[in-house]
């Protein structure tokens, strides 16, 4: 019989689900005191090689308000030829199909639609790494996939690609602000009213192409007119770029920005250089001048590229702040990529953009489009809410809770673009009322379906049902709590915490956390009233308490240098990445490499810091290897050059070749550190360890040895000391 742990990975490896509870509170007033929502972390296209695309439609439910997918959960009667839907208990036929509803589906595959907007406004050196950058991507894109081109300075550039010999632009001015109705009459993009309804295979092909093309036709056009591309003076006027693209049709708006905005509707900082752009401490005192117009503007921007299916990408390459605060919107909505370096120039920006075009064993990209999320769930419960890179489509229902919980008021979301690491935290609220018992064995079931384009142009529908046990929390506690997932858990608390930062203060975030965390104690711990010496938790609780100790110290909800858009940068990642990597992000791992055995765990605590280790931590944003002051100075007495001490040599290329190996895997490509003892980059390990040795204490009898740190915040023991303190508390 498998554990707890290998039950918890079995499901998410098939299903690509992970519950915070794994058995389901059967009382609306029960599953409140849980402290924990019952929530899900799922990853709609979660990579599996046993699941090959079938060539026909699914069986829906014949109730109109369910139509769900048949599926294994559901009671067949193959005599009959009926079966038994497992949300809303309707009979249906075996061959009972809705092509009303699947028509959609049907029709001309789609190509890939790649749209290419470049800040010129940068130094000759960092565009002309960007063009080597983009003429590579060109050769990695299929043959018939369409291409398009912006270039913006002050001016903004549309460049008409149909054209052979010459070569010819649409140049806007970028102080002006111009509606869509403008653009398309000035561009000549005509939009006849059936072609709305039919889709976007209905519009016409001939002012398509002068501004799409496929990459076969005008490969060597393009790469000539981006290598005539040249950098320009001044600022730029970013914030038009999504205005010429097509609706309708799943597409790709990559922004390539070498600095903020300096001009039009979407500034975020004036062209006085002795003008800084706003910093936190601006954005506290009200002091923000042009934030609340350009986040309005990318605002409108991203809720037209999401209703139209198009991903908007922000690859932001330069020294100081660019305006990732104000225009996060446009990747959050749109589930695109968010890439934060220093230069065009360097590896970070290179490899990552060249992993977006990864492609898995059938030749294609990990990349779908223009998807859709769809939530249906048994009576007992509803569907509160999203939180990741997702927007509503108001789509109300029985299945819809009246409580809201992030993006909520529908059970269905869009998705515009998804990778097999894109995950969604979804929310649930237990409707069931406490005097309706549900029968012994009762099991609540959640589908989710999933449509999308594939990179290969097909629309397909991948459908994930899966459900868990009821209980009652009166007379089987110890199940539910048995149930827990902490990991998840933590995760999904984090991603509510994470979103109420975006619009209160941090420290009421931080106290609304802290009380969470003390009613689950409260609720889940073993003790006796007023010794906070009795506190025990179970295993299943037991990492919950250090999770949210070194959440509480993150960057996503400590904004203390950090710049707004590095802590923007932060949270997008944490609000799209699997469980794996959120853990990580949280509480980063820590190895050790010595000479006393091979590369081992270790706790990520100052005691762990010591004279004649290698340490390597992996934060996911960076990838930091640490050398003791021991292991510093034989370096650099050259120990390692020597033949007598080649064992040294291999002790300090052993966490260089791990650190290449995840340096090769990761999306987007982490920042690489290489420090010692006493270097000014150190800061980065000594800010994330936990500080169990500071200068007030590392003169204790029976210390621990360890690098002391010079910090007043708390250690994770004061911490957990004070929390069993209020947790036992008579007073609380």
């Amino acid at each position: 019989m498998a554990t707890f742990p290998e039950y918890i990975a079995q499901n998410e490896e098939r299903d690509g689900v992970r519950f915070s509870w794994n058995v389901w509170p059967s009382s609306r007033l029960e599953a409140t005191r849980m402290v924990v929502p019952v929530a899900a972390l799922f990853t709609p296209l979660k990579e599996r090689t046993d699941l090959p695309p079938i060539q026909y439609e699914p069986v829906l439910c014949s109730r109109a308000t369910c139509r769900a997918v048949l599926n294994p959960l559901c009671q067949v009667d193959y005599r009959a030829k009926l079966w038994a839907c497992n949300f809303c208990y309707q009979r249906n036929q075996v061959s009972a199909t809705s092509p009303a509803y699947l028509m959609w589906f049907r029709g001309p595959q789609m190509p890939l639609v790649f749209l290419y907007v470049v800040d010129t406004c940068m130094e000759d050196e960092d565009l002309q790494a960007l063009k080597e950058s983009l003429q590579m991507s060109l050769s990695l894109l299929p043959p018939t996939a369409l291409v398009g081109l912006i270039t913006f300075g002050r001016m903004v550039q549309v460049h008409e690609l149909g054209c052979e010999g010459i070569s010819k632009s649409y140049v806007f001015r970028g102080t002006k602000d111009l509606n869509a109705k403008q653009l398309q009459e000035m561009l000549g993009l005509t939009k006849p009213s059936a072609a709305q309804g039919r889709g976007p295979q209905a519009a016409p092909q001939q002012s398509f192409n002068r501004f799409l093309q496929p990459v076969q036709k005008i490969d060597m056009n393009l790469t000539d007119l981006l290598g005539s591309c040249s950098a320009t003076p001044g600022g730029g006027a970013l914030g038009r770029q999504n205005m010429c693209t097509f609706p309708n049709t799943g597409a790709r708006i990559m922004t390539f920005i070498g600095g903020p905005a300096t001009q039009g509707p979407g500034m975020v900082v004036g062209d006085e250089l002795k003008t800084p752009i706003r910093s936190w401490h601006d954005i506290e005192k009200d002091n923000a001048k042009f934030m609340k117009k350009a986040t309005k503007h990318y605002e409108s921007l991203a809720n037209r590229a999401s209703s139209n299916g198009h991903i908007i990408d922000i690859y932001a390459c330069a020294l100081d702040q660019t305006g990732l605060l104000e225009m996060k919107c446009c990747t959050n909505y749109t589930g695109g990529y968010m890439v934060m370096a220093d230069s065009f120039n360097t590896s970070l920006f290179k490899q990552t953009f060249q992993r977006v075009f990864t492609k898995d064993v059938q030749g294609s990209f990990k990349m779908a489009f223009a998807a859709t999320l769809e939530v249906k769930t048994s009576r007992e419960i509803k569907v509160s809410g999203a939180i990741g890179p997702c927007v509503s489509l108001n789509a109300k229902g029985p299945c819809v809770s009246e409580n809201e919980i992030g993006t909520g008021g529908t059970c269905q979301w869009k998705v515009c673009g998804l990778d097999p690491s894109t995950t969604l935290a979804l929310y649930f609220e237990v409707v069931n009322q406490h005097n309706a018992p549900i029968p012994q064995g009762g099991r609540g079931a959640i589908q989710f379906v999933t449509q999308y384009q594939h990179s290969s142009g097909q629309r397909r529908i991948r459908v994930t049902t899966t459900a868990r046990n009821w209980a009652d929390a009166q007379t089987q506690i110890q199940s539910i709590a048995a149930s827990f997932d902490q990991e998840a858990a933590a995760i999904l608390m984090a991603r509510l915490a994470v979103y109420r930062a975006e619009t209160e203060e941090g420290p009421d975030v931080l106290r609304w956390l802290d009380r969470q965390l003390i009613r689950l104690c409260q609720k889940f711990g073993d003790y006796h009233k007023d010794d906070p010496n009795s506190f025990r938790f179970s295993e299943t609780f037991s990492l919950y308490p250090q999770f949210m100790f070194h959440l509480r110290r993150s960057p996503f909800l400590q904004v203390f240098n950090n710049s707004p858009d590095e802590s923007s940068y932060y949270r997008h990642h944490f609000n799209r990445q699997d469980l794996t990597q959120a853990l990580i992000m949280i509480q980063p791992v820590l190895y050790a490499y010595s000479f006393n055995g091979p590369p081992e765990p270790v706790l990520l605590d100052s005691s762990s810091i010591l004279p004649d280790r290698i340490l390597l931590m992996d934060t996911f944003f960076q990838i930091l290897i640490y050398h003791g002051e021991t292991v510093a100075q034989w370096r650099k007495a050259g120990y390692q050059d020597m033949p007598e001490y080649e064992n040294f040599k291999h002790l300090l290329q052993a966490p260089v070749d791990d650190a290449q190996e995840l340096l090769h895997t990761r999306f987007p490509m982490p920042r690489y550190i290489d420090t010692e003892h006493g270097g000014s980059q150190a800061r980065f390990l000594l800010s994330k360890v936990n500080p169990s040795q500071t200068h007030n204490n590392m003169y204790t009898w029976g210390q621990e040895s360890g690098a002391p740190i010079l910090t007043d915040d708390v250690s994770l023991q004061v911490f957990m000391d004070h929390l069993k303190k209020l947790a036992v508390s008579s007073a609380a």
